[in-house]
C-alpha cells in the first residue's frame, strides 16, 4: 500500500511536472471500476462527445462532488489523498475539483490539443496553480498507438501560456509549445490498467487521436488545496475537504449508483466550453 512518497518522488514531480506511480490500482480495483464504467447507466447517459478539429469525438462523462460510488471511492482513497497531501504540501485540506471518464474508442476517438489545465483553470480564477493537481488512473492499456497522453517534461516550469479556441477545445499558443518542444523532451505517457499519472496544472499536454483497434478509457481526477480559493467557479466540490474512505472500500463496501452523481451537462453556453473544458 501506498502510504507516502519518498524524497525521490517528490523531487521528480518537482523536476518533471509529472510523477508515474505504477500499480496504483490493484487488478480487481480495475476490473470493477472497468466494468461499472460500461454498466453504468447513469455514466453512459451523462456522457458527452467533444469534437476535434478532424471531426473525431472523444466520450467523457464529468461530475464534481465524490460520492459512495465506486469512483467515489477511488477518488476519496487514502492513498489517493495522501500522495496528493505529500505533492501539493499539507498546509491545507485536500478539496475534490471534479473527475471525468475519458472514453477513447477504436477508430473514432478523437485527439487533444497541447494545452494546460491551468490554461482553463485561471479562468475560473484559482489563484494559485502549484496547489491543484490531476491524477489519471487507466482503467485500459494507453499507447502511442491509441492515443495516450504526450507530454513535455518539465514545461510547468513556464507558468501559464495563453490558450484559446480551436474547434470546441481550449488549446495552448503554438508558438510557445514549439518553442518548448525545441527545448524539453517530449515523453508519451504509456500507461498499464492501474498505473497512475499525477501532473501539475502548467504542464503542457496533449493526445492523438485513437486510431488502434482497441479502446483508451481512463479517469483523471482534479484536486486542489482548500486554501486555493476559485474566484469564478460555480461549483462548490472544490471548497469541501475531502471524506477520506479506507483503501479496501472500492471493493469492499457497497457501491451506491452513479444516478446521484452531479454530472456536467453540456449547455450552449460558450462561457462554459471555456471554463470547463479541459480535457486529455
Amino acid at each position: 500500500m501506498i502510504t507516502k512518497l519518498t524524497s525521490e518522488q517528490l523531487l521528480a514531480y518537482e523536476r518533471d511536472g509529472f510523477l508515474f506511480l505504477r500499480g496504483f490500482c490493484s487488478k480487481p480495483e480495475i476490473e470493477k471500476l472497468h466494468s461499472t464504467a460500461i454498466q453504468d447507466d447513469a455514466m453512459q447517459k451523462n456522457a458527452l462527445d467533444l469534437t476535434d478539429r478532424s471531426g473525431k469525438k472523444t466520450r467523457l462523462s464529468l461530475w464534481f462532488t465524490p460520492g459512495n460510488d465506486v469512483f467515489g471511492y477511488l477518488t476519496r482513497s487514502e492513498k489517493m489523498i495522501a500522495c496528493i497531501g505529500d505533492l501539493l504540501g499539507h498546509e491545507s485540506p485536500v478539496c475534490h475539483f471534479h473527475s471525468k471518464l475519458m472514453q477513447k474508442e477504436p477508430h473514432v476517438g478523437g485527439a487533444w490539443e497541447w494545452h494546460q489545465d491551468y490554461g482553463y483553470w485561471y479562468k475560473n480564477q484559482f489563484m494559485f496553480p502549484d496547489r491543484l493537481i490531476s491524477v489519471m488512473v487507466a482503467l485500459t492499456e494507453a499507447n502511442a498507438k491509441n492515443g495516450c497522453l504526450q507530454v513535455i517534461r518539465g514545461s510547468h516550469k513556464m507558468g501559464r501560456v495563453n490558450h484559446g479556441f480551436s474547434g470546441e477545445q481550449v488549446g495552448a499558443d503554438m508558438t510557445m509549445v514549439n518553442n518548448a518542444l525545441r527545448t524539453m523532451e517530449l515523453l508519451y505517457c504509456e500507461l498499464a490498467p492501474g498505473d497512475a499519472l499525477f501532473f501539475h496544472p502548467n504542464l503542457l499536454h496533449r493526445s492523438e487521436a485513437n486510431l488502434s483497434d482497441r479502446p483508451r478509457w481512463s479517469i483523471i481526477s482534479c484536486y486542489s488545496l482548500q486554501s486555493n480559493i476559485a474566484y469564478n467557479e460555480k461549483s462548490t466540490s472544490w471548497q469541501q475537504p475531502v471524506s477520506v474512505v479506507p483503501d479496501e472500500a472500492l471493493l469492499q463496501w457497497d457501491a451506491a449508483s452513479l444516478s446521484e452523481a452531479d454530472f456536467l451537462k453540456k449547455e450552449n453556453d460558450p462561457a462554459l466550453k471555456e471554463t470547463i473544458w479541459d480535457k486529455k
